[in-house]
């Protein structure tokens, strides 16, 4: 079942969520990086820009997302919705992270719990995500699908091909 939200028949949603899955995951290594005692304190500053990234990077997927889930009937509506319910509460963790981080309040290990809370979230929505893929179809064709709009291009008739100086006027 094809989705709204595509480029060139290529669904947006799944291309976007790369950017913050991975700042996130960088923001976490930052982090357990930042925890040796000889590590260099840009390390927190890294974890804060990528978390902040991070945050910009998912409201970018949750546009595309919103679009796809519009567009859902009521069978995948259900697992899409939790699936949105919980990158929200990811994003919101983030955005509580970051603030802490930003108020100077990020010295104690509140923001690397709330990384490690966001992060294993994320996994659980990555999870419903696929569920949606590989389960549902959803932003994907069926084999059915497929097989049908092949079989639909074999059945147009299409005009011979142009030869010769007329193809260039």
């Amino acid at each position: 079942m094809r989705t709204p939200a595509s480029i060139a028949g290529h669904p947006i949603h799944p291309m976007l969520v790369t950017i913050p899955i991975g700042l996130w995951l960088f923001s976490l290594v930052c982090d357990l990086v930042g925890l040796s005692g000889n590590a260099d304190p840009a390390w927190a500053i890294v974890a804060f820009y990528t978390i902040a990234g991070g945050i910009a990077g998912a409201l970018m997927a949750a546009v595309a997302g919103l679009i796809d889930l519009l567009s859902l009937r009521d069978a995948p509506r259900k697992t899409a919705l939790l699936h949105m319910t919980i990158n929200l509460t990811v994003v919101a963790l983030f955005a509580v992270n970051l603030w802490l981080r930003y108020r100077a309040e990020g010295s104690g290990n509140g923001p690397l719990v709330l990384s490690f809370i966001g992060i294993g979230l994320l996994a659980v929505s990555g999870w419903l995500g696929g569920k949606l893929v590989y389960e549902h179809c959803v932003v994907v064709s069926s084999v059915a699908e497929t097989a049908a709009q092949r079989q639909g291009a074999r059945d147009v008739k299409r005009a011979p091909p142009v030869r010769g100086d007329r193809a260039l006027r």
